[in-house]
C-alpha cells in the first residue's frame, strides 16, 4: 500500500533529469549519481521520475520501467518515488500504471493525453474515462497534471471538480495552469476539503514560485528541483513559516535561474538544467534526445552567469 494513502502529497518534490550518452542511450551510472545528489537534500517529500524533466516523451515503455527500477534501487526506500504516466491512449496509460505499481512507485503523475488538444475540453467525459481507466488498473494515489487552458490540454475547472469527485484516488494536482487567478481558485477550492477530502495543489509555476507558494499552494513539483532542490526547500519552509524577509532573499537567488530556465523556447528548459549540472560539476556532459538539440555556447555562458548571480558558481568558473 502507498504511504500516500495515509499522508498528504505535499512539500518539495523534485522531478529528476535523465542522463544520456553521446549515442542517446541511457547513461545509468550518471543518472544514478544525479538521483543521489538530489536525494541528499534535507526536507524533500518525494522524487518524481519519468516526467518532463527526464524526457519521458522520448522513452519507450521498457526504458521507463528501467528508469523506475534503477531509481528505486538507488534510493533504497529513502524517499518515495512518484512515476509519470505519459501516454496518448488510456490502455497504454493503464499498462504504465500497473508497471509502476509493481515496480514500487508510491504515486502516479498523470499527464493529459496529447489527443485532447483537438477539442478534448469540450468532451469532459473523455478525461473522466481516461482517469477511471487508470484508477481501475491501480490503487496508487494519482496526481492530475493541470496544463494551461490555452494549450487545449488543461481541464476546465468544472471538469477538474468532476474528476476529483468521481475518481477518489486523485489526491493532488500538479498545477501548471499558468494563470494566477485560476491557480488561486484551485488552491482555495481544492485544499479546503470542500470536495469531501483535501486535494493538494503542487505548483509547478517555477518562474513565479514565491508568489505561487504565498497564495497557499502546499507543495511544488518541478524540474528545477533537479538543480536547486536546497533553494526550493528553503523557500518553501520560509513561506510556510511566514518568514517573508527570508523567503524574499532566497527568491532573489532563484530569480536569475528561473529567468534563464524558462525563457523561450520553453522546450529547452530541461536542456538548460542539464547544462547547469555540468557547469556545477555534478554531471560530466549534457546530452538530450532529438528532436531536442545541444544549446549554443552563448546560451551556456548565459546559464553560467545566472548560476553566478544565484551564488552557486564563482565568477572565475562562470567566465
Amino acid at each position: 500500500m502507498s504511504i500516500f494513502h495515509d499522508r498528504p502529497l505535499d512539500g518539495v518534490i523534485p522531478a529528476t533529469l535523465l542522463a544520456f550518452d553521446i549515442d542517446y542511450e541511457i547513461n545509468e551510472a550518471a543518472s544514478r549519481r544525479h538521483l543521489r545528489d538530489v536525494a541528499a537534500t534535507e526536507g524533500l517529500s518525494a522524487i518524481t521520475v519519468n516526467g518532463h524533466a527526464s524526457e519521458v516523451h522520448a522513452c519507450t515503455f521498457d526504458e521507463q520501467k528501467r528508469i523506475l527500477d534503477f531509481s528505486q534501487d538507488e534510493l533504497g526506500g529513502r524517499l518515495p518515488l512518484i512515476n509519470g504516466i505519459y501516454a496518448d491512449g488510456s490502455k497504454q496509460a493503464a499498462d504504465l500504471a500497473r508497471m509502476a505499481e509493481a515496480s514500487g512507485a508510491q504515486a502516479l503523475l498523470v499527464f493529459p493525453p496529447n489527443s485532447m488538444i483537438m477539442g478534448g475540453q469540450l468532451r469532459p467525459e473523455m478525461a473522466l474515462a481516461h482517469f477511471n481507466t487508470i484508477a481501475d488498473a491501480t490503487d496508487l494515489p494519482l496526481i492530475a497534471f493541470q496544463y494551461p487552458q490555452a494549450s487545449g490540454q488543461g481541464y476546465p475547472f468544472d471538469t477538474l471538480l468532476r474528476m476529483i469527485e468521481e475518481v477518489p484516488t486523485i489526491k493532488a494536482i500538479k498545477d501548471w495552469s499558468n494563470d494566477a487567478m485560476l491557480h488561486e481558485k484551485h488552491i482555495r477550492a481544492l485544499q479546503s476539503g470542500a470536495m469531501g477530502r483535501a486535494i493538494s495543489v503542487l505548483t509547478t509555476h517555477s518562474s513565479w514560485l514565491m508568489a505561487s507558494l504565498s497564495m497557499g499552494a502546499n507543495g511544488l513539483l518541478s524540474g528545477a528541483g533537479s538543480v536547486i532542490p536546497d533553494l526550493q526547500v528553503a523557500l518553501f519552509q520560509a513561506v510556510k513559516t511566514g518568514n517573508l524577509e527570508n523567503a524574499q532573499a532566497i527568491n532573489d537567488r532563484i530569480y536569475p535561474l528561473a529567468q534563464a530556465f524558462y525563457t523561450p523556447p520553453f522546450l529547452d528548459m530541461h536542456n538548460r538544467m542539464k547544462e547547469c549540472l555540468v557547469l556545477l560539476g555534478r554531471q560530466e556532459r549534457a546530452f538530450v534526445r532529438p528532436p531536442l538539440m545541444k544549446l549554443t555556447d552563448g546560451e551556456i555562458k548565459r546559464l553560467a552567469l545566472a548560476l553566478e548571480q544565484a551564488g552557486l558558481l564563482s565568477r572565475a568558473a562562470a567566465e
